[in-house]
């Protein structure tokens, strides 16, 4: 089945997402992703910090935005947009933070890439390089040959 996370919509992907009816249903990312020919772009890990290089956000949930609008705008200034993404491993220092903001990170993802979900992964981590930051997220994108 290629939906977005088995949403029911089509992906707003030119890339191939694959969630098999055989496993357990994707929900907020894809079970695999398969990309199209062309050019590849790999987003360093992004914090939520502003242009100052200041850590911004008071929560999960707010710092989780910033840091996915941080990988959206080096994948836009690489050329590519959110569509192209394949793949996101997001860095969390708690994951119970994660957990229980949910709501609140599904609709900042939403705003900011749209219903299309990736192949994803959400890793827990003692600490980030920044002491203050909770997620750091990277990226890969594909620009397909048109």
């Amino acid at each position: 089945m290629t939906t977005a996370a088995n949403s029911g919509k089509p992906a707003v992907s030119p890339h191939l997402c694959v969630n098999p009816t055989e496993m357990a249903v994707a929900r907020g990312f894809s079970h695999a992703v398969v990309a199209q020919p062309g050019t590849t772009i790999y987003l360093a890990g992004q914090i939520a910090v502003d242009a100052n290089s200041k850590v911004v956000g008071d929560n999960f949930a707010e710092q989780f935005a910033v840091a996915l609008q941080n990988v959206v705008q080096a994948l836009r200034a690489a050329g590519g947009t959110p569509e192209h993404l394949v793949s996101l491993v997001m860095y969390a220092t708690d994951v119970g933070a994660y957990r229980s903001s949910l709501r609140e990170v599904g609709a900042a993802y939403r705003q900011i890439i749209g219903d299309y979900y990736p192949a994803m992964a959400l890793v827990g981590v003692t600490e980030l390089v920044e002491p203050k930051a909770m997620i750091e997220i990277i990226g890969t994108a594909v620009i397909p040959v048109k």
